[in-house]
């Protein structure tokens, strides 16, 4: 078996030097000069915070600069915020003023200056506004959700708030003046039934709106305040779905539920979306979360059968299935979010610890790599998260 011998830009030249990120790529493309060899990259599991959630964690959020992370649960206090020291998470003192139910879902505004937080008990969604480590929530808006909420959503811009919930008119959108929270018009066409989830694309055109009645999802387009339904896409989802997130250029949606094939993904073209052929190997149970990854590489899918989380990794139109993480999430995960830089992966779920944290290391170790099926290879100017390309590559025998 040949030895590969790669050495970065600056590098001695004597045994193997990666230098570059960890990106899992295909196997068996040809080596050739100028292109970067990666090391693995792999989700590992860090250690669990001091304090945990007291109960099953049904969703969380980090916040923008990766230094918070809320997680909500069913138990008082029903919600947990950390903030991240390095690799460490630490407990934050409660809000002084708690949500007033069951932690169904929560999400950071862009800036981290908002913390929303929906539940099962009236007012059905908090807000909370930021300053430093202490999180203070703010008035009600005056028209409240008209019953348990499930999933809540800021536009990128902050500007506004979705939130699904289980009564009609199943989603309320809010639009942010300051630290007033006021309801808009309902959208001329509702969901049929319990709204689970909501996403805004990464432009804050789109809105889509997920729904355990057909048609399963629904996409409108915002034009100022006012949020009208596209069509339908042309091939629904095939059952009642929990979760969905855009990817961060917007151009596609995944959207997961609990019937096989556990997730649909769209690719967007204008208003659009057009539904891609199924991943090779699917998820194997009911799936209740989903999240790309910051760079749009990934895709990860939390579901309620072992290993509990399927991660892709997407080339072009395509997604293929990645090695399960060493150490999988406990049983029946509820969500998962990426941090936005890409360096946490974070699991709601249902078991003990009720969160679990995964780091996306990228190790630049001096660790040989053997044959062809550890050859892994970028393009030539490097990618998003470096510009480091190697100068020499040779196989030796």
């Amino acid at each position: 078996m040949a030895t590969c011998i790669v050495q970065g830009t600056g590098g001695s030249g004597k045994g193997l030097v990666i230098d570059a990120p960890v990106v899992n790529i295909e196997t068996g493309f040809p080596v050739k000069k100028g292109q970067i060899l990666y090391k693995r990259q792999e989700l590992v599991k860090l250690t669990d915070p001091a304090t945990l959630p007291q109960s099953a964690g049904y969703d969380c959020s980090f916040s923008s600069d990766g230094n918070y992370l809320a997680v909500v649960y069913g138990t008082s206090p029903f919600i947990i915020i950390y903030k991240r020291n390095g690799d460490v998470f630490e407990k934050l003192a409660n809000p002084a003023t708690l949500p007033t139910g069951f932690g169904r879902g929560c999400f950071f505004s862009q800036d981290g200056n908002y913390l929303a937080v929906a539940h099962e008990v009236s007012p059905f969604v908090t807000i909370y506004k930021r300053n430093g480590d202490t999180f203070t929530k703010l008035a009600n808006p005056a028209a409240i959700p008209a019953g348990i909420s499930n999933k809540c959503s800021f536009s990128p811009d902050g500007n506004y708030l979705a939130v699904a919930h289980n009564t009609s008119p199943f989603v309320t959108i809010y639009k942010r003046n300051g630290d007033a929270f006021t309801k808009l018009a309902n959208p001329g066409a509702l969901p049929q039934n319990s709204g689970y989830d909501c996403s805004f694309s990464p432009d804050g055109n789109y809105l889509a709106v997920i729904s355990n009645t057909s048609p399963f999802v629904l996409i409108y387009k915002r034009d100022g305040d006012a949020f009208t339904k596209l069509a339908n896409p042309e091939a629904l989802p095939v059952g009642s779905s929990n979760g969905c997130s855009f990817s961060p250029d917007g151009n596609y949606l995944a959207v997961v539920h609990n019937l096989s094939p556990f997730v649909t993904i769209y690719k967007r073209n204008g208003d659009v979306l057009e539904k891609l052929a199924n991943p090779e190997v699917l998820p194997v149970g009911i799936s209740n979360g989903c999240s790309f990854s910051p760079d749009g590489n990934y895709l990860a899918v939390v579901h309620n059968t072992s290993p509990f989380v399927t991660i892709y990794k997407r080339n072009g139109d395509t997604f293929k299935k990645l090695a399960n993480p060493a150490t999988p999430p406990t049983e029946n995960c509820r969500r998962c979010l990426f941090s936005q830089d890409g360096n946490y992966f974070g699991v709601a779920t249902s078991v003990s610890p009720f969160i679990m944290i995964y780091g996306n290391l990228t190790l630049f170790n001096f660790v040989p790599v053997f044959g062809a099926d550890d050859v892994h290879i970028a393009l030539e100017s490097g990618n998003g998260n470096s510009p480091i390309k190697a100068n020499y590559i040779k196989l030796a025998e």
